[in-house]
């Protein structure tokens, strides 16, 4: 297994898309950092670029390098080998292969401005969204042979997660603003990740107060030890549970 993933990430980082990936990543903070006056608008900057872009970039470089892949997983299944070790390495060769990128394009120019907790946490939650994609990517490309299909599964997954989640949230909230579901909300969040990595950094960037009553209650919940710590197991549910049912269909997959 440890060679597949050695090979597996060795291939990605010398791919070119993955290079460009790190070099736009790298420039755009080190950019943000010089233009903004002090770390914590820089912090919040790039917090959405990282939000919207490094989800995009994870999950449809994994998809299409998953269905580029299918003649090397074929080989690999000829030989003997369990399929579960096969499917585990291709994901911890993405992951790790992504989580170099991210760490290299944005994380060092956080560390470099901001190394404090906040600045952690930033590349914590980068790190940690990049994985959750990784895995979603595998679930939507074992869900179809089609290409195409895989694809657009994974394009309008994003979509749903970076842009019409908050839509469909924000109408609820207008349309049942007359009830206290402010909490419920709380709860809602959870089936978001990228909505779970903005509010904890959100929070920890002191600009809840523009958040409102809503963001009274997430500081409340989001704001304490245990709520960082429940954050980061939501987060990592997200990476096990995709990666789960995409193991079980690919075991049961007839290749």
């Amino acid at each position: 297994m440890n060679r597949i993933t050695k090979f597996v990430v060795i291939n990605i980082i010398r791919n070119r898309i993955v290079l460009i990936y790190t070099i736009l990543l790298a420039l755009l903070s080190w950019s943000v950092f010089s233009l903004e006056d002090n770390s914590s608008k820089g912090m919040l900057t790039l917090l959405n670029v990282i939000l919207l872009n490094v989800p995009l970039v994870s999950i449809m470089f994994s998809t299409i390098y998953i269905y580029n892949s299918s003649e090397f997983i074929e080989l690999l299944l000829s030989q003997p080998i369990q399929r579960w070790r096969i499917w585990l390495s291709l994901f911890s060769g993405l992951a790790i292969s992504l989580t170099i990128a991210f760490l290299v394009g944005a994380g060092i120019p956080i560390l470099v401005y901001s190394p404090d907790k906040l600045g952690f946490m930033m590349v914590s939650v980068g790190i940690l969204v990049s994985v959750v994609f990784v895995a979603i990517s595998m679930f939507a490309s074992i869900l179809t042979r089609d290409k195409a299909k895989g694809i657009g599964i994974s394009i309008m997954t994003w979509l749903f997660f970076a842009l019409l989640f908050d839509g469909i949230i924000l109408f609820l909230m207008f349309q049942f603003s007359d009830y206290p579901i402010e909490k419920l909300m709380v709860g809602v969040t959870a089936f978001n990740p990228i909505d779970l990595s903005r509010i904890l950094i959100l929070l920890h960037l002191d600009v809840s107060a523009m958040m409102g009553y809503t963001g009274a209650i997430f500081k409340d919940f989001f704001g304490t030890d245990l709520g960082l710590i429940l954050t980061f197991l939501l987060l990592i549910l997200w990476i096990a549970i995709p990666f789960w049912i995409s193991l079980i269909k690919f075991n049961r997959k007839d290749l």
